[in-house]
């Protein structure tokens, strides 16, 4: 008996998995934003402390061949590109700093 629950409990660990995986993604790029705090420096359409995303997607002409440079500078932070005030890393995985990265190349 032991032995035929083996499988079937294997593959409910692998759909816990797949679920978290899938409502992890669920959250829009601009909830994610929210959530980790992006709105405290920045703004879709004016600058706060940090640029607005709308300059920082035409710097990077919308273009999505930009997305893991942006990405890197989101998770691990940057200094002297916008001026004199640093952005310090930010606590988001690779996958969420590439879909913020999307998301924020993706204004217009």
């Amino acid at each position: 008996m032991k032995n035929l629950l083996r499988p079937k409990m294997g593959l409910l660990a692998l759909a816990g998995v797949v679920l978290t995986q899938v409502s992890a993604m669920a959250i829009s790029p601009q909830a994610l934003a929210q959530q980790k705090g992006c709105f405290a420096c920045h703004a879709i359409d004016h600058k706060v402390v940090g640029p607005s995303w709308k300059d920082v997607a035409a710097k990077y002409h919308h273009n999505l061949k930009y997305v893991s440079d942006l990405a890197k500078h989101i998770k691990n932070g940057n200094a002297g590109i916008w001026g004199p005030v640093p952005m310090p890393p930010q606590n988001v995985t690779p996958e969420q700093a590439k879909e913020l990265a999307r998301f924020i190349l993706s204004l217009h």
